[in-house]
């Protein structure tokens, strides 16, 4: 699956990237696990249908009650129709520079997010549907005219939901200018449970598949199949002896996409059936 650099792709009319950038994203057809490469921060205001991301360390999932605010990265996501077949959100970039403006003249201390969050959920209300409803004139305004305005937009919704949530999303925007990278181990320990396949963990390590190969086996001393294999089917053994679980109720949980492939790995390895444990 390619890759899309967002929001590259849509601007490719404009000479450079703009550091505020406003985008009606709509579609007809399910996206799954998409691979995406997002250069900048996005607010991504969530209309009809349902959103979910997988980060380096945990994931989230929204439904059009809900938009999101993305921290620039390396993002697996997963876009589905809502009943009558259709995507749409309302896309709203913005670059560090524009960030550390506003942070400069409305916030007063620096504070500290020890546990960095690639995202931040907010919940749709009024006055969001309200400010959607204005961006969406902007796109018939003269150009020097909808810059300006849109940076006064920008200002206007950031200073809403700092007023809306408080110190959690001053927090979180000063995490956005953070340069540290989740470490590989936090990244490979935090999906070990998932369903996600090993090119997507690469992925979300920001390296290609035999890049991570071999930097998993200098670091675990193991090839990445075996060990995580190991890791789940472990976990299930712990499951299964606890007496108050099925099979059935466990595979999906610990990253196995259907019931035969699970029981046939547990068998294998420690030589009985998982019912009959």
């Amino acid at each position: 699956m390619p890759i899309e650099n967002i929001p590259e792709i849509y601007i490719q009319d404009k000479k450079e990237s703009p550091d505020l950038f406003v985008y009606d994203f709509k579609m007809t057809n399910d996206v799954v696990k998409s691979k995406v490469n997002l250069s900048m921060n996005m607010f991504s205001f969530l209309q009809v249908g349902k959103k979910q991301v997988h980060f380096a360390d945990t994931s989230v999932a929204v439904n059009k009650d809900q938009s999101l605010l993305l921290k620039k990265g390396n993002w697996l996501w997963t876009e589905l129709l809502d009943k009558e077949a259709i995507y749409y959100c309302k896309l709203l970039f913005f670059s560090e520079e524009k960030l550390l403006e506003f942070l400069k003249k409305h916030t007063k201390n620096t504070l500290l997010n020890k546990d960095e969050i690639a995202y931040f959920v907010i919940e749709n209300d009024t006055y969001i549907s309200s400010y959607l409803n204005s961006l969406s004139t902007l796109s018939n305004a003269p150009s020097s005219f909808s810059e300006n305005l849109l940076s006064i937009k920008f200002e206007e919704i950031m200073l809403y939901l700092l007023n809306k949530y408080g110190e959690n999303f001053e927090i979180y925007l000063q995490s956005l200018i953070s340069k540290e990278v989740s470490p590989f181990k936090k990244t490979v320990e935090s999906n070990v449970y998932s369903n996600l396949k090993l090119g997507e963990i690469a992925f979300l390590c920001n390296m290609s598949l035999s890049t991570f190969k071999r930097h998993f086996t200098s670091e675990y001393n193991e090839a990445p199949g075996k060990w995580l294999q190991d890791k789940r089917l472990q976990k299930a053994m712990e499951l299964l002896q606890e007496g108050s679980l099925k099979p059935s109720d466990i595979y999906l949980d610990i990253g196995y996409n259907n019931l035969s492939n699970f029981s046939t790995a547990f068998k294998n390895k420690f030589g009985k059936s998982p019912k009959d444990i």
